[in-house]
């Protein structure tokens, strides 16, 4: 198989071309911008799950204190209340104030009593002692038939005293032989736990539940719920029996919402608080966060391809035009080798003697309706005096000349012509006689001309402006410098550098230090414009300004306006001491000592050097420099941020 025809070839030629190879790019960057957001994306996740965890751990664990501890100070008052029972009985009043100074210093007790061992009320906190009976009471029946001293905690239940959900907490009293003598009774009401929770900001779906071991509900906030069996779930079946603190996610059996459940199980009581958070509020932060992220990536990758598409065409708008230079140069030569071409012959006063018959196809004439007429009569109006301006000069018959004017065809139309003439050699020593000239239709040639002619312009434009500000390129800089330092007498090089620029493109990104060069850009043309003078991009975020026939005030005035007309674009910078975008601008004078452009130059650099170690955002000639080394410039212009 061929090279040329092998499909590896094909397909290197076809990914060679600029447009795959632009695609190609902005393809990787993509992937690479793509694939860097979703690994950000997922730490962002991950650390937003992790804190999550932290924070509702944190919670329950403070929760479950709380509870703990306010059940335990009942607890302990209880038990010293029980103790003093066993071995003393105060009298009815003196003991009911007791407990009503025990439910008055402890806000979570709903009421406080004391039931006999036939479980009537002999003693409580409120006004009134309750007259119903409590030993039907699971808590009454479990301290009757078990001596152990431990607190009991009951519920949720519907207290016959007050009517409300509570939970109850239960002691057993003895009398001094251990024989059961009773119960001390404290209620805490939900409501109490209720108004607690309150306080807490768990988003619209955030729960708390407050459970016994055993998996009975005393309490689910807000929902109020309390008393069901949940022992069957998952913290009863799996959790709680492998760790006494945990977090999971879960579907809640409450409202059915995915959720983040943390769980802890009292250290002091058979008490499990859980708190539980949807997963929608865990994720809802990372979610807007991502939100955003994808914006500016996007927007960002759309910058991005907009430049790649403005690129491809303009790499295939120079492909296009090279290719038709290519094109119509060879056809150029094609018919430059292969147009038949006329020959003449005129006596000196230029009248035709003879014509070939190639004047049919070229002019439409036929050689008999030329012999006998002047040349000139087919000849441009507009070329007839250049053309006898030329032929005057006809006094060597050795001398070929050439001349390219327009002749008329017998359509009236006028056709482009190259003729090269010269006088006939004598014969027989006699003195020539008449004009032989070769003449051939350039037309098409001349068509092309043109047309090569705006290509050629349009290259040599592009060539000597920078494609992204429209100012004069650093070829063209360099051109021009050197041309007015031979000539100008007084010249002035202002060289400006944007201060801070690296970090403003790695705050705001390429694409807005583009918009950036161009808005300066803008203010230097027009520094400029209608001058002799030359604005130019001299490299990155550094231009240069020549200006021929100014002298140094004159330089360092329009170097100061440049200035504030730069801080006057009001371009943010967060990476400026100054808050927006400003320069820095070295000026030099030709002097008598300046060896050449490039040490003028150069000298211009140490200005702007020194101007940056003043702060930046200031303009410093370089004849106010010591050695080339000063920091104290003639002005140093600061603006105030």
């Amino acid at each position: 198989m061929p090279l040329s025809t092998s499909p590896l070839l094909r397909l290197a030629r076809r990914l060679s071309a600029p447009g795959i190879i632009v695609a190609l790019f902005v393809l990787a960057v993509s992937s690479c911008v793509l694939g860097l957001m979703a690994w950000k994306a997922l730490a962002a996740r991950d650390a937003a799950l992790a804190q999550s965890k932290s924070e509702t751990l944190n919670l329950t664990h403070s929760l479950s204190e709380h509870v703990s501890h306010t059940i335990q100070a009942a607890d302990i008052v209880m038990t010293e209340i029980a103790g003093s029972l066993r071995h003393y009985t105060p009298p009815k009043d003196q003991f009911g104030r007791r407990l009503r100074d025990l439910a008055d210093a402890l806000p979570q007790l709903g009421y406080v009593a004391a039931l006999d061992a036939a479980g009537d009320f002999i003693h409580a906190s409120g006004v009134d002692t309750p007259l119903h009976n409590n030993s039907d009471r699971s808590y009454f029946i479990h301290h009757r038939d078990h001596d152990d001293d431990d607190l009991l905690i009951s519920g949720p239940l519907l207290s016959r005293t007050t009517g409300l959900p509570t939970v109850v907490l239960t002691k057993r009293m003895e009398n001094a032989d251990g024989s059961f003598a009773g119960i001390l009774l404290a209620t805490i009401d939900t409501g109490y736990f209720n108004h607690f929770y309150k306080s807490l900001q768990l988003g619209d779906n955030g729960t708390i539940g407050l459970l016994r071991t055993d998996g009975i509900l005393l309490m689910h906030w807000p929902s109020m719920e309390s008393g069901r069996d949940v022992s069957h779930r998952e913290l009863f079946r799996q959790r709680l029996p492998n760790s006494p603190v945990g977090y999971y996610k879960s579907v809640s059996h409450f409202d059915g919402i995915s959720k983040y459940l943390a769980y802890k199980k009292s250290t002091l009581y058979p008490i499990v608080v859980t708190v539980a958070r949807p997963e929608e509020d865990v994720l809802a932060s990372w979610r807007e966060d991502l939100r955003s992220d994808l914006i500016v990536a996007l927007s960002l990758l759309g910058g991005m391809t907009l430049m790649a598409v403005l690129l491809a065409i303009q790499l295939r708008f120079r492909l296009r035009i090279e290719r038709e230079l290519r094109e119509r140069e060879a056809h150029y030569r094609l018919l430059a080798d292969n147009i038949a071409d006329v020959v003449f012959q005129f006596d000196l006063a230029r009248n035709y003697q003879f014509a070939s018959q190639s004047t049919v196809s070229m002019l439409g004439w036929t050689p008999e309706e030329l012999i006998g007429t002047s040349c000139y009569d087919l000849v441009h109006p507009d070329d007839v005096e250049t053309l006898r301006g030329r032929e005057a000069q006809l006094t060597e018959p050795s001398v070929t000349h050439s001349h390219v004017f327009r002749l008329r065809r017998r359509d009236g139309s006028f056709v482009w012509v190259e003729a090269n003439y010269n006088l006939a050699r004598p014969v027989d020593g006699e003195p020539a006689s008449h004009i032989v000239a070769v003449v051939r239709d350039i037309t098409q040639r001349k068509r092309m001309e043109d047309q090569l002619n705006a290509l050629n312009s349009r290259l040599a434009e592009m060539a000597t402006t920078d494609s992204l500000t429209g100012l004069a390129n650093r070829r063209t800089l360099d051109v021009f410098l050197r041309r007015e330092f031979s000539s100008a007498r007084q010249l002035a090089v202002l060289l400006l550098d944007i201060d801070h620029f690296k970090g403003f493109n790695d705050s705001l990104g390429h694409q807005a230090g583009d918009e950036c060069l161009k808005k300066i850009a803008v203010v230097l043309a027009e520094a400029t414009d209608g001058t002799p003078g030359l604005s130019a991009r001299y490299g990155g975020e550094e231009f240069a300004l020549v200006l021929p026939g100014v002298r140094e005030d004159a330089a360092l005035a329009i170097a100061d306006a440049v200035r504030l007309q730069v801080r006057a674009l009001d371009i943010a910078n967060p990476a400026s001491d100054f808050g927006c975008v400003t320069v820095s601008i070295g000026i030099a004078i030709k002097s008598p000592a300046t060896r050449n452009e490039t040490a003028l130059l150069g000298e211009a650099d140490q200005a702007l050097y020194a101007a940056k170690r003043q702060g930046r955002n200031c303009c410093v000639c370089g004849s106010t420099l010591v050695d080339g080394a000063s920091l104290v410039p003639e002005q140093c212009c600061h603006v105030s941020s």
